[in-house]
């Protein structure tokens, strides 16, 4: 619940309509975090890459960052799925990479992610559920 003047409770950030968590980390401490994610994503160990991209997540409160890195987190949660043979999971958590991704902006290209095209990936794969497999991979760019 928020403050009284509509302010979040310490330790958490207002994202959309919901408070979420806040662990301020440095710029350095995300940076590693983001990059062992997205080494995990790469070598297909999503359950991993879910885990290490989640402080990158909290450690920011930048809303653009935040999205960014909470997309790549249900991207990776849908290859959790992926791996369970669960087509529901899949679908939903691509879905919520869209959403989440689509609000990343600027992000991307400051972090070095072709979010543009992994959006297209993704519309694919939501399109043709059946082929939902293999994972779309994460084009990475020189960061802006």
């Amino acid at each position: 619940m928020p403050s009284s003047d509509g302010a979040p409770r310490p330790g958490r950030i207002r994202q959309g309509d919901r408070e979420k968590a806040y662990r301020p980390l440095s710029l350095a401490a995300r940076q590693l975090a983001f990059d062992d994610g997205l080494e995990a994503y790469a070598r297909g160990d999503f359950f991993a890459a879910h885990e290490a991209l989640e402080p990158a997540w909290m450690g920011t409160d930048d809303l653009g960052e935040r999205a960014l890195h909470q997309g790549l987190i249900k991207l990776s949660a849908a290859y959790v799925h992926a791996v369970r043979a669960n087509p529901a999971g899949i679908a939903k958590n691509l879905a919520g990479a869209q959403r989440h991704l689509a609000l990343a902006g600027p992000a991307g290209r400051a972090w070095g992610v072709d979010v543009p095209a992994l959006m297209a990936a993704i519309d694919d794969r939501l399109e043709h559920p059946g082929q939902a497999v293999p994972a779309p991979g994460i084009r990475r760019t020189t960061p802006a």
